[in-house]
């Protein structure tokens, strides 16, 4: 089918720069042609760490990867993968060093992945060497070459729209992981008209064609989102957001009361690829980022709940059976000059430590991250809190009138300068647990509808120093990464990975 004879699909996007650019990216600071490492060190060992414990070990990151996204900024360009340097010995320490644009505009690139990871540990013949970058509004799927140069990667392939509506019937790819086969899985939110549907979309690990649904039966989710598996209780879970052609250009009130939005974990059969049951956790909770414990063994995890502020504990009870219980409740803030009376922390992103010891997630709204102790996981212990923005700031437009957490409203944070506007959204730990970076920007339609100057201004990624002893978190005052002074304009800057992986992309068998 030709460009020009597709279907008028409601999130299809528009083609713009030519095919050379599949193979080029702007050259920045930094090129060199260091190889991407052997994270295993390993002779017989294939990509990743044999435990979550032994990824503890590895060494410190110094370049991480960011999608950079234009859609909704008003600004004509495409959006592009940054290479940013945190090496703090490095002359271009906190800069983006390397920009790698798409050949289209509008993609709004959101999660990426990797096409093999710790689960293909022991396979020799896998490397950890192209990033998957689905495109959450265009579906389109970029295949990204960062084993060639890492600092400087490039487009290896390019999966259009088309293949994923007619093979799979689904649309809106948010989440990839790898599975130890060799394939690669990406979870949807809709079908190619914009609908809501929680289907997975299966890729050839080493083709990158797309082969079809991994889901199997007449039983699919209305919605989807996030998912994790865990071959070792046959289980895979995954969440819901909302309808796709909804929640594309902002939330709508009138929409919560409408089962557009998300409330359950929905249980898989990971043999049968069968879904078997949904864990209800509360109309709109929006369940969004799910995680297992790292222990393989492990048969419970927490998933967060962005609209009810909510963490909720997953685990499989004596009878077999999924269920979940809630551990952690983000109290709302009354308010004045707001969307509501009353305004939820929007709990956007979680993390596990890969000790499972803590506990991270960012309240995007409230303007907090927040660190728990979980060596016990049915009472996660806060032992660490920092503000980094948000909407309830000292001297804003929201007024708080009622706070059962804070005596105050909160001061504007100002770093090297640089007042940070939206909240703290997006966390990567490292992998000793001792660094855990921050970006704000959640999905450009919402920060638009949410935090205006953010879209005028761009967004931002800081560093928080974690004592993983005591638990505590604190600033890094020397570390800030403006994307608003990005060479085409202010940008927003979304989810952090790392060239070796990390502990919300690497899942173990």
């Amino acid at each position: 089918m030709t460009h020009q004879s597709q279907p008028a699909f409601a999130l299809l996007n528009i083609s713009w720069q030519t095919a050379r650019l599949l193979t080029l990216g702007h050259k920045q600071l930094g090129r060199s042609d260091q190889k991407a490492p052997n994270m295993a060190k390993c002779e017989a060992c294939g990509p990743g760490y044999k435990t979550p414990l032994d990824a503890m070990k590895g060494p410190r990151e110094k370049i991480v990867y960011l999608p950079c996204i234009y859609r909704n900024t008003g600004i004509e360009k495409p959006d592009y993968l940054a290479t940013v340097d945190v090496d703090p010995k490095s002359p271009h320490y906190c800069q983006v060093i390397h920009r790698l644009p798409m050949p289209n505009l509008r993609d709004e690139l959101h999660h990426s992945g990797w096409n093999t990871c710790s689960s293909s540990f022991g396979d020799v013949t896998k490397k950890r060497n192209r990033l998957i970058l689905p495109s959450l509004i265009s579906s389109r799927i970029y295949v990204v070459d960062v084993g060639t140069d890492m600092r400087a990667p490039r487009i290896h392939k390019m999966i259009e729209p088309v293949d994923v509506f007619w093979k799979c019937n689904l649309a809106n790819p948010h989440t990839t992981h790898c599975l130890g086969n060799g394939e690669i899985m990406i979870s949807s939110m809709g079908d190619p008209s914009g609908n809501g549907k929680g289907g997975f979309i299966l890729l050839d690990g080493e083709t990158f064609e797309v082969k079809g649904n991994w889901e199997k039966g007449n039983s699919i989710p209305a919605l989807g989102y996030d998912f994790w598996y865990q071959p070792r209780h046959n289980v895979l879970m995954s969440t819901e957001w909302g309808i796709p052609k909804v929640l594309a250009n902002g939330l709508n009130p009138a929409d919560l009361k409408t089962g557009s939005y998300g409330r359950y974990i929905n249980v898989w059969d990971w043999t049968t690829h069968a879904h078997t049951d949904s864990i209800d956790l509360g109309e709109d909770s929006i369940p969004l980022e799910i995680r297992f414990l790292h222990n393989p063994d492990a048969a419970e995890g927490y998933v967060g709940c962005a609209l009810s502020s909510a963490i909720h504990r997953f685990y499989k009870a004596g009878n077999g059976n999924w269920v979940a219980e809630k551990v952690v409740q983000v109290p709302s803030k009354k308010v004045d000059c707001w969307l509501f009376p009353e305004m939820p922390g929007l709990i956007t992103d979680i993390l596990i430590s890969l000790d499972d010891k803590f506990l991270y997630f960012s309240n995007w709204l409230h303007g907090d991250i927040r660190q728990y102790d979980i060596s016990n996981t049915r009472k996660p212990r806060l032992v660490g809190q920092v503000f980094l923005g948000g909407k309830i700031i000292k001297g804003g437009p929201v007024i708080v009138v009622e706070d059962p957490e804070l005596n105050s409203q909160p001061e504007p944070f100002v770093i090297k300068g640089k007042r940070v506007q939206g909240g703290p959204q997006m966390i990567q730990l490292s992998l000793d647990g001792k660094r855990l970076y921050v970006s704000t920007s959640l999905y450009s339609g919402w920060d638009k509808q949410f935090y205006p100057d953010l879209i005028r201004e761009g967004s931002v990624m800081l560093q928080i120093d974690v004592d993983t002893v005591k638990g505590g978190l604190t600033v890094n005052k020397n570390f800030l990464v403006d994307f608003g002074k990005e060479p085409d304009g202010p940008v927003l800057a979304h989810e952090i990975r790392y060239p070796g992986g990390d502990c919300s992309s690497d899942i173990w068998v």
